[in-house]
């Protein structure tokens, strides 16, 4: 298995770069996958990633999920765009955090509250029916993240 090595990152654990660098197999294998079937994941993916780069200046939209999404969705169609994002010098960190240890960087659980804070402030003035419904929701959303690992 050939790993590429970056001098700018940091270095991960072994099994975290093994989890990342995709081998000559899977390569491969996406490479003779038939169009019709990497297609949808590259549609998905680039449609994920466009709204996390929106999300990073809209309130309501968050930007972590979505490019998570989008890694998800690229390691099943397009080998070269998976390494693209594993590369970005923004989005790269997050996702090889994620993939290692289901990690999420403190900023990004920080910005995630407070965003939904927010949200869930404006939703309550404004929406006429149920105005509590969106702050139970980001409730829910906010344990689950501050649960989980800090990176």
């Amino acid at each position: 298995m050939s790993q590429a090595v970056d001098p700018e990152r940091p270095t991960e654990a072994p099994e975290a770069v093994d989890a990342v660098v995709a081998d000559d197999a899977t390569i491969s294998a996406l490479e003779e996958a038939a169009l019709w079937r990497r297609l949808p994941w590259l549609v998905g993916g680039a449609l994920s990633l466009l709204l996390g780069v929106v999300g990073i200046f809209l309130p309501l939209l968050p930007t972590t999920p979505f490019v998570l999404l989008a890694a998800f969705c690229f390691a099943r169609g397009s080998a070269r765009c998976e390494a693209w994002l594993l590369a970005h010098p923004r989005f790269g960190p997050m996702v090889v955090q994620w993939r290692a240890r289901r990690a999420v960087p403190l900023r990004a659980k920080q910005l995630a509250w407070g965003m939904m804070a927010l949200s869930s402030a404006i939703s309550w003035a404004v929406m006429p029916v149920l105005p509590w419904l969106p702050a139970v929701c980001c409730l829910a959303v906010g344990i689950w993240l501050w649960r989980l690992p800090t990176a």
